[in-house]
């Protein structure tokens, strides 16, 4: 079987300008990355008269195994699907960490023959995005550790800063130091890093409308507090222009292509169980204004990313989703069917059987949204048809439109159908978009319609700090915040091995972080970390570049 990489090499892109003629984009309109990949120029867009916005499908998933379960794949496919019944169709997906890519997970590519190319660049450094949110991140850092060596003026405590370093890799050996030691570098204190995907910057980015926009929520991070207790913001060290400086081109939109010469905004990157985990909404927009169809993707479960993608991103960018795709896999419904990792690949329909409740619990979840559901049942060769009618059975008799889809072979023939059964749910024109809880309920009681409504928890317990800092959020005018839940991908609960569809479990919130600049609080539950480590055997270990400069081992 060829690998991601051997079928990306059988293709040759297209220059860059002919994808952006399928989108109505002139030539003025592109800042050119080589032959192609290109930014989109927000004054051109800014210029184009305004049209009425396409339909726009998310694509998300069960609960998944270690491996994923082909979200990306799945939008990418699909996206190809409809275009090949005559739908102009984009694709908004995220842009993948270096973390993930040297780590357990590899890159975000997509693979088989639903890419998006080129590959490798795309999985690399590509425009250059990643390094400038780490940059505009850590010189704010910088700014804050110099105010506070120059005779501290914004009379900053240094045990309320919480604004910490980040680097685009997994690198667990960073979480906890102390910095300033040794003479004249000020004062000790300890700090950390985390991973750029969990920087607010990278939250802000993809919320932002444009740099203005971007600059005023970069000037409302929250520093820290003074000796009155106040919030001190990073507009008091006058930061947010710098940090614009190194943010103009980043804001820019990415234009790439499918292997079948589609287009792809790939836009932001926020992980989804340490952040907000969706592509930015200005690409979104961007393809919604110039396509009859937009396919983007949140991260993970659908407990994580669709839940965000809906309370946060629509909420924020008052978008309006007309219908959704959940990818199940014969492999992850297995895994919540409690088969062990490495089995997996054996026939087991019994335990498929067991494991739909997990796609039940999302299916239940995601109708309290009022957006109609399409399931995917992403093709691994080791399934077989015993295990693959358990599936298609059981959603005939929920009544939920459900296909085997072979993209990954296939490319658009094997998703085809799903794409003719989204399109027939939008044209039914039954959406009716609506946030899970409201703005005005506080902040505790978001956290628990999330547990309660989505997790299905019997209730949330919140630490000491936790419950003091959100009445603190609240204190200062940011309890119509909503909440971005920091949690493990495998499970509703924050236990990763409480598999399948748990109930009256226990909710654990230990602390709460403010992104006071993007707009929303992160509580952190149970022992997810803001910067992953490295597996035992990392991906990096199998990679290389030969002497004309081709790599391998990267997927």
């Amino acid at each position: 079987m060829p690998t991601d990489a051997e079928i990306a090499h059988q293709f040759t892109p297209r220059p860059i300008e002919e994808i952006a003629d399928k989108l109505g984009i002139a030539r003025e309109g592109l800042v050119p990355f080589g032959r192609d990949k290109a930014k989109v120029d927000l004054q051109y867009y800014n210029s184009l008269p305004p049209q009425p916005d396409g339909k726009l499908v998310l694509v998300t998933a069960i609960n998944p195994t270690p491996a994923g379960e082909g979200k990306t794949t799945t939008t990418i496919g699909l996206t190809d699907g409809l275009n090949a019944i005559g739908k102009k169709t984009v694709a908004c997906l995220r842009e993948p960490s270096l973390g993930p890519c040297f780590g357990m997970k590899g890159g975000a590519a997509g693979g088989g023959y639903s890419q998006v190319i080129p590959m490798e660049d795309i999985n690399l450094h590509f425009t250059g995005d990643f390094h400038a949110v780490t940059s505009a991140h850590n010189l704010l850092a910088a700014l804050l550790d110099n105010s506070l060596y120059w005779d501290n003026p914004l009379d900053l405590k240094p045990g309320t800063v919480e604004w910490k370093r980040v680097i685009d890799m997994n690198d667990r050996a960073l979480r906890d130091i102390v910095i300033s030691l040794g003479k004249k570098n000020g004062n000790p204190r300890e700090t950390g890093f985390d991973i750029t995907v969990a920087s607010e910057i990278m939250a802000i980015l993809c919320l932002a409308t444009g740099l203005e926009d971007l600059m005023d929520k970069l000037g409302r991070i929250t520093l820290g507090r003074n000796r009155d207790k106040e919030r001190v913001f990073a507009r008091a060290l006058d930061a947010q222009g710098a940090m614009g400086v190194l943010l103009k081109e980043a804001i820019l939109p990415n234009l790439v292509q499918t292997l079948e010469q589609n287009p792809v905004f790939i836009h932001g990157g926020p992980f989804a169980n340490i952040a907000h985990g969706c592509s930015s909404a200005m690409a979104t927009k961007m393809g919604l204004q110039l396509a009859d169809y937009t396919v983007t993707e949140a991260g993970f479960g659908a407990d994580l990313g669709a839940e965000k993608f809906f309370d946060i991103k629509c909420r924020k960018a008052g978008l309006q989703p007309d219908a959704a795709v959940i990818v199940a896999t014969v492999r992850a419904l297995k895994m919540h069917g409690g088969v062990g990792k490495k089995d997996l690949g054996q026939e087991d329909p019994g335990a498929v059987e067991r494991g739909l409740a997990n796609l039940r619990r999302h299916l239940e979840n995601l109708a309290k949204f009022g957006v109609p559901v399409v399931v995917c049942l992403n093709h691994f060769h080791t399934d077989t048809e015993a295990e693959i009618e358990v599936v298609l059975e059981a959603c005939r008799q929920l009544g939920v439109r459900a296909h085997l889809c072979k993209h990954w072979a296939e490319g658009s023939a094997g998703t085809v159908d799903l794409a003719r059964s989204v399109v027939e749910v939008v044209e039914e024109g039954t959406a009716d978009f609506r946030p899970l809880y409201d703005s005005s309920l506080s902040l505790i009681e978001k956290i628990d319609a999330i547990a309660k409504g989505i997790y299905r928890a019997r209730d949330v317990q919140l630490t000491r700090v936790a419950m003091r800092k959100i009445e603190q959020c609240e204190e200062d005018g940011f309890g119509d915040l909503p909440i971005c839940m920091a949690k493990t991908q495998y499970s509703f609960s924050n236990d990763p091995e409480l598999i399948g569809a748990p109930e009256d479990h226990l909710l654990e919130v230990r602390d709460v972080v403010a992104n006071t600049g993007a707009g929303f609080l992160v509580a952190l539950s149970g022992e997810i970390m803001r910067m992953p480590g490295l597996p035992r055997i990392p991906s990096a270990a199998g990679m290389s570049v030969d002497a004309d400069g081709v790599i391998s081992g990267l997927s």
